[in-house]
């Protein structure tokens, strides 16, 4: 599928990090993008950057996330959604003074990794739906994204792994139910990428990081997964797939 002045999209994390490369990438090719964030601000620096729009909103808020659906469908053909919001949370399954991981840490990223992505995901396909299919019968694609923790889920990762691991589970499914209307569905599984989160940390351990993929020994850039939702969006035949972005590595235990 080609991108163009006509077409419209939506990046849900979009003010930083994987989201906002994946909003640059999109906007280079052509696409008018809705940057949808929690940080207001955030999303709208980057909105105007890449001369699109912008919502400040939660996607575990339904009406937020068909606030955004709705700007994106009304700038173009709607045909691509990213879901790039999310986060991680640290807690094993008992902690070190004996007591069990904490239900409420449990809930939140569940409710923010994997109902989020569900709500932007089934609100996005519904637009998208709507769309005039292209010559070869195609509407549009959906990208979410996972982590490489959904299959190497180390220690303390138990609820981040449990979300991205539905994350995962979602992707065929997904895109048996859209196959019908031409909506493609794909996951990434990104590793370790050079994210706000990871910038945190002191210079050691981020080469340290670096040093443990198998090759290149670097961290991920976020543009290299921008370029690769750009990729899904122009080869047709990928679909129903997660695909992993990781320079090789496998996470061990810690």
């Amino acid at each position: 599928m080609e991108l163009n002045s006509n077409t419209s999209a939506i990046v849900t994390g979009g003010a930083s990090g994987l989201g906002a490369a994946t909003a640059r990438a999109l906007s280079e090719r052509g696409a008018r993008v809705v940057v949808f964030d929690r940080n207001e601000d955030g999303a709208k620096q980057v909105a105007a950057e890449v001369g699109g729009d912008y919502v400040g909103g939660d996607v575990t808020d339904t009406d937020d996330c068909q606030k955004a659906v709705d700007l994106a469908a009304n700038a173009g053909n709607l045909r691509v959604a990213v879901n790039c919001a999310g986060t991680g949370w640290a807690e094993r399954v008992i902690n070190r003074d004996g007591t069990p991981h904490s239900p409420g840490g449990f809930e939140f990223l569940l409710k923010l990794n994997v109902i989020g992505t569900f709500n932007v995901m089934t609100r996005a396909a519904a637009a998208i739906a709507k769309t005039e299919p292209t010559e070869d019968g195609e509407r549009g694609v959906i990208v979410n994204t996972a982590s490489v923790a959904a299959f190497d889920g180390q220690i303390g990762q138990l609820a981040y792994s449990a979300s991205k691991g539905a994350v995962v589970g979602m992707t065929l499914p997904a895109a048996r139910d859209l196959s019908v209307v031409g909506i493609r569905v794909l996951t990434i599984a990104p590793g370790l990428f050079d994210t706000p989160l990871l910038a945190s940390l002191p210079e050691p351990q981020r080469k340290a990081l670096g040093e443990s993929v198998l090759f290149p020994k670097v961290l991920g850039m976020p543009s290299q997964y921008g370029q690769l939702v750009v990729d899904i969006v122009g080869n047709r035949y990928l679909n129903a797939e997660v695909i992993r972005l990781d320079g090789g590595i496998r996470m061990p235990p810690k």
